[in-house]
């Protein structure tokens, strides 16, 4: 198991766990900081003591494989495990190279040195200053609510609200700036991956080009030098995607935080400070704990936590409710407090104090206290649509019918799928051929669309149904299988869901995989592979029903999925298999090895790429630049929309997925940093 996911709903609760969950991001990344400091003095070495450089070889050669990448979530992509494995190869390499004392590392700086030191400084060193910045705001704002919630409720109305709005509006900026540390710490955890590997591919061209047989070297590792390129490239692209997902997510949660605070019909959860009574002389202290409630066996179970010591957890103590009371300012000078009867102490009363009005009618209404109040708790999924977009004879007739225009007019247009359309157009065509029910207009023959028109339509049609078109029930199913197993393995289990769809679902998933898969039969003209639809159409066929961080890091497994429906629609939708598993996950055996791993590549040195003379026109390009353009920007070229695509998700009317790759993407050192 890996990294747990930070939710940025989370941040708000700012409870013991999540503090555990942002303190082993810290020490990931802090490790991360080590091992580039390392990589950078022995470069150093290297450089400046030729004569040792066997021994300083070894040595950043074991440095190398000995570090391995943390990742986010459950499972890894095919690409981020060759990219993890990459470390090995290239330590196998360098103590290859060993025995070898013609090696001249003239160029180490600019290929490996600088780009390492930039990372470190620039994304790491901002994370450091980051965490410095939410510790202060930690201590300021919990120091200001003590102080609020101990002073007197007899004071003046008029005090009491200025206190109330000092500290509501420390407590919006220390969640301002929790919501940004978490971003940052998730998007360096990822940008590390290729931005620490992608600089070594360069180092390692620069040393290779000073071997008198460096051509026939080159030409050796010329497979896996292009497949750990695509590797990068994918991941890259799948991060730029996730991004903005993420971005948007915590857009949302921003604006309305307390329909994504954390609660369910089983439990609740939040901190309260619990009255401790001592014996006279000491009187009684107040003191904080994280608690959580269990509405059905009305059991409160209360741990010690004090963000101020250290984050250290205190011991647990469990009790069971019978009953809540309000407990007024006449008896306790004290506001928010709730007096709580305890049914497995006798006699035993036990006062507890919440952290603002509102979260006193939270508790209130969680454990059942006497006094009515509005019901707020729970997320709302339903979303406004201002198309009524069916799985209907309409809309599959709309599918069919675009789907001929687009191969007769448009299967040769570059950047097929990925250069939209203008946002008042598509609306446009889509409500003609779904509101109206407007058969008659045939886009094959219509010269008033375009056909980045209908290509944004037909996305934004199958955006708009109530349900993906793959279903909410079977999402985690489709994803188990694309997170590990043999390339076989998965395309049976995928075969096998797919002939659990409804069967309109099936239908026009059919005729949609059969027409992408001719589109990518041209992808020599339209620059559009498997890879890149699996990006544009991932998001659009497939997603889960709770938007979450997690879920949008399985962005890369929706890809993934829809890669295999594409190049195996004539099998998966021709007829349903003879049998399937009781779960599509059991076909899921060991992970998948890579056929390079046949040649043995012990005994030759790696030849990895020049960024500079790197010839990247065979390089398949991935991701997708799909965002509606607003009416005064139309993004035409692929030149635009790769300059768009960054801002295209802020678009209020943007009525797609933004994932930010451009067609052709450098792989150069730093040329697409993200």
């Amino acid at each position: 198991m890996g990294l747990h996911a930070l939710e940025f709903s989370e941040c708000y609760l700012d409870s013991p766990c999540f503090r555990e969950k942002i303190k082993a991001h810290e020490a990931e990344l802090e490790k991360t900081n080590r091992f580039i400091k390392e990589l950078y003095k022995d470069g150093k070495n290297l450089i400046n003591a030729t004569k040792q450089l066997g021994m300083a070889q070894r040595k950043f050669a074991q440095c190398l494989g000995e570090f391995q990448f943390e990742y986010i979530g459950d499972a890894k992509t095919d690409d981020e495990k060759c990219i993890d494995e990459s470390l090995q190869e290239f330590s196998s390499f360098l103590k290859n190279l060993e025995d070898q004392r013609e090696l001249m590392m003239r160029n180490i700086t600019e290929t490996l040195m600088k780009p390492l030191e930039k990372f470190r400084k620039e994304q790491l060193g901002t994370v450091r200053a980051e965490r410095k910045k939410y510790e202060k705001e930690t201590e300021k704002y919990y120091s200001s609510l003590e102080k609020l919630l101990n002073m007197s409720a007899k004071k003046k109305e008029p005090q009491l609200q200025e206190a109330d709005i000092q500290v509501e509006t420390m407590r919006q900026h220390f969640q301002e700036e929790s919501l940004d540390y978490v971003c940052k710490l998730q998007e360096i955890q990822e940008r590390k991956k290729f931005e620490c590997v992608e600089p070594m591919l360069a180092f390692f061209q620069t040393v290779f080009t000073f071997y008198h047989q460096g051509f026939e070297l080159a030409k050796d590792f010329d497979h896996y030098k292009r497949a750990l390129q695509i590797n990068i490239q994918n991941t890259r692209s799948r991060f730029e995607g996730a991004r903005s997902e993420v971005y948007e997510l915590m857009k949302r949660i921003r604006e309305t935080p307390q329909e994504y605070r954390q609660t369910s019909p089983i439990s609740c959860e939040g901190y309260l400070y619990v009255q401790e009574k001592r014996p006279p002389p000491f009187g009684s202290s107040w003191v904080k704990r994280y608690c959580t409630f269990v509405k059905e066996q009305k059991i409160l179970h209360m741990v010690t936590f004090d963000h101020r010591s250290g984050g250290k957890i205190g011991e647990t103590e469990s009790v069971t409710l019978k009953s809540c009371v309000r407990k007024t300012t006449d008896m306790l000078d004290r506001r928010f407090c709730l007096e709580l009867d305890i049914t497995d102490r006798p006699g035993t009363v036990l006062t507890v104090q919440a952290l603002s009005e509102d979260d006193h009618k939270f508790w209130m209404e969680a454990m059942g206290g006497k006094e009515p109040i509005g019901h707020y708790l729970g997320r709302t999924y339903s979303k406004e649509r201002g198309i009524d977009a069916q799985l209907d004879e309409v809309g599959l007739s709309f599918v069919k019918n675009s789907i001929s225009a687009i191969e007769t007019r448009g299967i040769n247009d570059q950047g097929l799928y990925r250069v939209v359309g203008v946002s008042s157009k598509v609306q446009k065509l889509l409500s003609l051929m779904i509101d109206e029910k407007s058969n008659e207009v045939d886009l094959s023959a219509s010269e008033d669309w375009d056909v980045k028109t209908i290509t944004s339509a037909l996305k934004l049609y199958l955006r708009s149904l109530p349900e993906p078109l793959m279903t909410y029930g079977l999402y985690k199913e489709f994803i188990s299988p694309a997170k590990g197993g043999s390339p076989e393995s998965r395309i049976q289990a995928v075969h096998c869901l797919v002939h659990k769809l409804p069967e309109k679902n099936r239908q026009v998933l059919g005729l949609l995989m059969k027409h992408l898969a001719n589109v990518a039969a041209h992808s020599k003209q339209n620059l559009m592979t498997v890879a890149n639809l699996g990006v544009v159409f991932g998001p659009t066929l497939m997603r889960p029903q709770e938007e979450t961080v997690a879920a949008i890091m399985d962005l890369k497994f929706q890809n993934i999925v829809v890669e295999i429906l594409i190049e195996h629609h004539e099998k998966i939708f021709a007829d349903a298999p003879e049998s399937c598993p009781l779960s599509p996950a059991a076909l899921v055996f060991s992970a998948p090895t890579r056929q390079s791993k046949k040649l043995s590549r012990q005994n030759r040195p790696l030849a990895v790429y020049n960024p500079q003379a790197l010839d990247i026109q065979n390089v398949p390009a991935v991701g997708d630049g799909s965002s509606i353009a607003t009416d005064e920007t139309s993004l035409g070229s692929n030149e635009s929309m790769s300059s768009q695509s960054s801002s295209a998700s802020a678009s209020e009317t943007s009525t797609e997925r933004s994932d930010h790759a451009p067609l052709k993407s450098s792989l150069s050192a730093g040329s697409n940093s993200g």
